[in-house]
């Protein structure tokens, strides 16, 4: 019998890391680099989808918190019933939450409670509703998988979305640049790209736990 093939969708490839090397040998899991945001991800997995059919797509990587309760580290999801992956998630304490696919990274606690306000969402991130309306124009179930990797009371180290390309691309010009200026903050972008390799680890042990088992 034919194993269907899961495409697990991440944005970019720091959220990635860690589970490509758990996968890198699964010949039915696949993975798929988006790019950030909406555009970017259409776009991609469009381009995906007319290379093969899978029978199942995860769109996964980091989310952040916009309600207390949620901590850097947990595992928060949304599946289609059909997916089949809610027993198994729960069963690892992952959490099932409402989703805002916002426009570009919320930076301060501010801009989070506005959102939680605005929108009711538990957690944001950038793609998934993109990804995962694309899989329902095609008759493919999907489910998104994520990891919180900061929580609705912290402040990002900069403001992220100045440092993007048009495109969409963290500048690292710009944020080198950035640190120049601030070099106070550097602790705090270490802290915090200390915590995204946690975070991605944490993510990656759930996806092998769900899909490669």
């Amino acid at each position: 019998m034919t194993t269907l093939l899961t495409l697990v969708c991440f944005a970019v490839n720091e959220e990635a890391a860690f589970f490509r090397k758990l996968c890198s040998t699964k010949s039915n899991v696949r993975l798929w680099l988006t790019g950030i945001g909406k555009r970017n991800s259409e776009k991609s997995i469009r381009m995906a989808l007319t290379q093969e059919r899978p029978g199942l797509v995860i769109s996964s990587g980091f989310a952040e918190a916009l309600r207390a309760g949620l901590n850097t580290g947990d595992i928060v999801y949304s599946a289609d019933p059909e997916s089949g992956l809610e027993p198994a998630l729960a069963a690892l304490g992952a959490r099932r939450v409402e989703f805002y696919c916002a426009e570009q990274i919320a930076g301060t606690a501010t801009e989070k409670q506005t959102l939680r306000s605005a929108t009711g969402a538990d957690a944001i991130e950038m793609e998934s509703d993109v990804i995962r309306r694309v899989c329902r124009e095609k008759g493919i179930t999907s489910a998104t998988i994520r990891v919180i990797l900061d929580t609705c009371s912290e402040d990002l180290p900069l403001d992220f979305n100045r440092l993007m390309t048009q495109d969409q691309k963290l500048d690292a010009g710009k944020l080198a640049l950035a640190l120049i200026k601030s070099p106070t903050k550097i602790p705090a972008v270490l802290g915090l790209q200390k915590q995204s390799k946690a975070a991605a680890r944490q993510l990656g042990e759930t996806l092998a736990n769900v899909l490669l088992k």
